[in-house]
């Protein structure tokens, strides 16, 4: 009967942990790996969370009118890795003037995987993988 019972217990916390990790998304389903873009605007908002961080940034379009943004970051420790600390969210504030080259949304919506991050003060974060246009 223990047995029973300690294989339940094993499987029902099997069955609970399996929804959060089939949550996770694989950078090549979700962002075109093949190709980069660069962005330029000013930071309107950045979220140091798990798994992945955020970063907002308000770009101009051709007409003037500001698009938002979307750039995921790495896990803490890949931002860590770039020089960021979770202490001054890299320094990053509104209003700051940024740079940033990414892997475009798949779906061509305004989203991106944050390769490259510059500031206007010429700090240069990098963050994982190669630049696909290398090869």
């Amino acid at each position: 009967m223990m047995r029973f019972r300690l294989t339940s217990a094993l499987c029902t916390l099997g069955l609970a942990c399996a929804g959060s990790v089939s949550a996770h998304h694989s950078v090549q389903a979700v962002f075109d790996i093949h190709k980069t873009i660069t962005v330029t605007g000013t930071v309107a908002k950045v979220e140091w969370i798990n798994p992945h961080s955020y970063l907002t940034v308000n770009v101009k379009d051709a007409n003037g009118a500001i698009q938002k943004w979307a750039f995921e970051l790495g896990g803490q420790a890949a931002l860590r890795r770039a020089g960021m600390s979770r202490a001054d969210r890299g320094g990053l504030k509104p209003g700051d003037a940024v740079t940033v080259s990414a892997l475009p949304a798949r779906d061509g919506s305004t989203n991106g995987a944050l390769r490259e991050l510059k500031l206007a003060d010429g700090r240069d974060f990098k963050f994982g993988g190669e630049d696909p246009n290398d090869n």
